[in-house]
């Protein structure tokens, strides 16, 4: 009787463990997709292009300034600095 306790206790709580931290990071991923949560940032990223397997370019908004900047392996490098309103 008692091994059957055990045993249903070394299978149970590693499985009950493992949604509580599985919900956790679920939770963590999809708060900021959630809807009438408030735009309150300040740096909004409106696209990204891969250039190479290691490079990447990024549009950012900030501060009314749109910024082009690369991102890769060595760190962020900016490329181009223009009004947010303006056109390219």
């Amino acid at each position: 009787m008692m091994w059957s306790y055990v045993l249903k206790l070394i299978v149970l709580l590693p499985l009950v463990c493992g949604l509580m931290i599985g919900s956790l990071y679920l939770w963590r991923r999809l708060e900021g997709r959630m809807p009438g949560r408030a735009q309150t940032r300040m740096i909004a990223v409106k696209e990204t292009m891969m250039i190479s397997p290691g490079l990447r370019l990024a549009v950012v908004d900030f501060e009314g300034s749109r910024l082009l900047v690369s991102v890769g392996r060595g760190g962020v490098q900016l490329v181009d600095k223009t009004k947010a309103g303006s056109e390219l």
